[in-house]
Formats: structure tokens, C-alpha cells, sequence
């Protein structure tokens, strides 16, 4: 019978952190895996001759090194941080080996005891890591590729937050991140350093700004707690005066009635990647990163007065899940991630070219759906996407839209517009 490696939790109090029967594993155990740190914080209960070795660098090669230990029929502890459950190692080691041949000995979190040391339920509490690669600091718009991108999802889809951090992604960076975004007034922190060990210290009441300017002692967890309420965000339908467009020249924007209708033709998900050629103002995009909340929109715009007010719309709406560039397509496209579904609202004159890379680059039953409202542009795409073999229909809308005329109203018609909506493959 195999003997089960045991997935041990640990704090930094050493020994003192464990339970008997975690104890009892780690003193019998032949192979000990851990970080430098943690091997060394508990190298006096092991056994003498037990071999000990860090799994800093090589945790590719952790699975391995428990298969080999177990045909041999050595005993093997793993030493993780805190709930090894809880953005530890066990779900990676869970992943690679039988379920069988695993045992998780769980500790209390670091994350439970930072919200322990400040009275801070944490029932409803998202837990988030950042304990990766180094980042960079933040940018505004930064594509899903980003350290700290999903940290900045959960923020903006959270009240509270307790966060695991990394000698890199530090307290001061996560503050900066909530300042570049627009939501310094909108939380507090408090970084609980050193958790268990005898420099352990609980910052709290400081202001964002100040926490962006501060050095704090590794390792630390982060608190985020929302101190202003958010408002309650309409997801689809939003009235064209709600987007910033260029004055005194009426930028572009696809208008309420139409944008409905292309978004619904896009059929998107939670997590669709999604393109938007020829952004405008950005409401189409904009509107598209609010209903894909863990997706990415990436658009890209030629005209730099649109551009600049796509960007202060997306602050003012708050949204993160949108990179933006400045550009004429198709260039910079072969950056992006391959979409699900692909919005054109303008084109530079290379429609054909365009729509060709799209189907190419569009998964699987994505959807490419375009607005012309010019004749000689919904030929060329109808033409190009008869001679590719693709799927497509088109739709003419056209709205009316009441309007005042003394004390009474009347009908104001909008210009027309064609929706053009297609698939790869399977020509109508």
C-alpha cells in the first residue's frame, strides 16, 4: 500500500503552529519538501537522517519527486504556508497526482489570521494572491497578461478583500493600482506584517495615498475593505449621453438602439474575449467589458481625440477589463488574444483585409457582427464574405425617435443602419 504524502500547513511560529498529528508526520517523515525558509524554521523536528529539499525553483518538479519517494516507499511531507487549500500548493499537487496518494493537514490561513488580528469577519470576504512574478506597477488598460489583473477584477466586483502579496506586488503597488483607477476614496487598507513571528505588526487607518508612499516588512497580507458604496451599474442599454463624445465635431458613437441590438448579435459570455475595430467614443466596447466581467474587450481607435475620451470614459465608468489602443487596424491586432466575438463600428478603408484576418483569428462560433451606414461599404463586406465561404446575414435598422413639436410630439427617424453579423465557414 502506497503511503499518502501529507500537504502539511504551517505558520511562522514554527512548531508551535502545528498539531500533533501534523507534528507526527513531519518527525517520521524520509523526504521533507518546503521552501528555504520554512525547511530551516522546522529542520529540529525532523528525523536525522531525513532528507530535506527546497522546492523553491523546481516546483515543477515537486509531482515527481513524490512518485519517485512513494515506489520507494519513503514517507514524504510537504511544508506549505498557512491553509495549503487556500492559494497553496495542495491544488497543485492535486492536479498532478491521484487524489489517493495526498493527505492535506490544513492550517489556519494567513489570510484568517490578518482578518483575526482586526476583528474582520471574513465569510463573505474574496481571498486574492498576488504572490507572483513581478508585475510592474500598474498601467491603465494593461491587458489581462498583468500580475496584478485579477486582483483589480476582484476590487472592482468586491467590498472585501484580504490579499496575499509577494516581495514584488507589495502593499505600496496595490495602492498605487487603487489610485491609478480612481478608487483610493473608495477603500481602506491595513497590512498585518510578519504574521507570527516576534516583529509582527497590524498597520491600519491610513489613507491610500499615504500606503502607496509606505515600505512594509515581507512577509504581509493586505485588508481592503470598501468604505463608499457602489452604486448599482445598468449592464446593458446605457443612453448615448452617457459617454463623453468629441465637441464641438460630434465624435462617433454607435447610438442606444443599434449598439442593443449589435451586442445581442456578439452573443457573449461572462468570459468572451472580445474586439472592438474602430472604437469611437467606446460605447460599444465599454458596454461589452461591463457584461463579460471575466473577460477582456481590446479596442483600438485611429482618430487620438476619440481615443483620449474612450480612455476618460472607461475611468468614468470604472472598468479595468478593457486595453485600449491608439492605432489604425489591422496593425497591433496580432498582439491581442484570439477573439470570441469581434465588433467593427469603422474601418480604415481595408474592410476586406480586415474581415478576412478576423474570421481567421475568431474562435470557434464566434461572431463578427459590423455597422456600415454607407452602401458602397455593405458591399464590400457581403462580397468578401461571400468569396471567404463565411456564414452571414444582415439586418437594416432603422429607429424613430419622439421628439417635441409645440405641446404635442412627433417621430424624428434616425439615419439607417445595416448589421452585418457572420461566422467562419458555412456559407449562406
Amino acid at each position: 500500500m502506497i503511503e499518502k504524502c501529507r500537504i502539511v500547513g504551517v505558520l511562522d511560529d514554527g512548531v508551535a503552529s502545528l498539531g500533533a498529528t501534523a507534528l507526527r508526520h513531519l518527525q517520521q517523515a524520509d523526504l521533507v519538501i518546503g521552501a528555504a525558509r520554512t525547511l530551516q524554521l522546522l529542520a529540529g523536528q525532523m528525523a536525522p537522517g531525513a532528507e530535506q529539499r527546497d522546492l523553491g525553483g523546481a516546483l515543477s518538479q515537486v509531482p515527481e519527486w513524490i512518485r519517485a519517494a512513494q515506489a520507494e516507499h519513503r514517507r514524504v511531507v510537504v511544508l506549505a504556508t498557512g491553509d495549503p487549500l487556500c492559494h497553496g500548493i495542495a491544488a497543485y499537487l492535486g492536479s498532478r497526482l491521484c487524489i489517493e496518494v495526498i493527505e492535506v493537514v490544513p492550517n489556519v490561513s494567513t489570510l484568517q489570521l490578518a482578518c483575526a488580528r482586526l476583528g474582520l469577519p471574513w465569510q463573505d470576504m474574496r481571498f486574492a494572491s498576488v504572490h507572483s512574478k513581478d508585475a510592474g506597477d500598474w498601467v491603465p488598460g494593461s491587458p489581462p497578461g498583468h500580475g496584478l489583473y485579477a486582483l483589480l477584477r476582484d476590487i472592482r466586483q468586491h467590498d472585501r478583500l484580504a490579499v496575499l502579496t509577494s516581495p514584488h506586488n507589495t502593499p505600496d503597488r496595490i495602492a498605487r493600482m487603487l489610485m491609478a483607477e480612481g478608487l483610493a476614496d473608495d477603500f481602506q487598507m491595513a497590512v498585518a506584517e510578519r504574521l507570527c513571528q516576534p516583529e509582527e505588526r497590524i498597520v491600519s487607518g491610513m489613507a491610500i495615498s499615504a500606503a502607496a508612499q509606505m515600505d512594509f516588512a515581507d512577509p504581509n497580507v493586505v485588508l481592503l475593505w470598501r468604505s463608499r458604496l457602489r452604486a448599482p451599474q445598468v449592464l446593458l442599454g446605457l443612453p448615448d449621453a452617457s459617454f463623453e463624445q468629441r465637441h464641438p465635431e460630434k465624435g462617433l458613437i454607435t447610438k442606444h438602439e443599434v449598439r442593443a441590438v449589435s451586442l445581442a448579435r456578439l452573443q457573449l459570455r461572462a468570459d468572451s474575449v472580445v474586439w472592438d475595430i474602430g472604437a469611437g467614443s467606446g460605447s460599444v466596447g465599454l458596454e461589452a467589458a461591463r457584461l463579460c466581467r471575466n473577460g477582456h474587450v481590446y479596442a483600438i481607435e485611429k482618430n487620438a481625440d476619440d481615443a483620449a475620451i474612450v480612455q476618460r470614459n472607461r475611468l468614468a465608468m470604472g472598468i479595468s477589463n478593457h486595453t485600449l489602443l491608439h492605432g489604425k487596424a489591422p496593425e497591433g491586432l496580432q498582439d491581442w488574444a484570439d477573439p470570441d466575438a469581434v465588433f467593427v463600428g469603422g474601418s480604415g478603408g481595408e474592410l476586406a483585409e480586415l474581415i478576412a484576418l478576423i474570421l481567421k483569428r475568431l474562435q470557434p462560433k464566434g461572431w463578427l457582427v459590423m455597422n456600415f451606414v454607407t452602401i458602397e461599404n455593405l458591399a464590400a463586406a457581403v462580397d468578401t464574405l461571400k468569396a471567404l465561404g463565411a456564414s452571414w446575414d444582415v439586418l437594416q435598422l432603422q429607429a424613430s425617435r419622439s421628439k417635441p413639436i409645440l405641446h404635442m410630439h412627433r417621430m424624428a427617424a434616425e439615419n439607417p443602419v445595416w448589421i452585418v453579423c457572420a461566422q467562419a465557414g458555412g456559407a449562406a
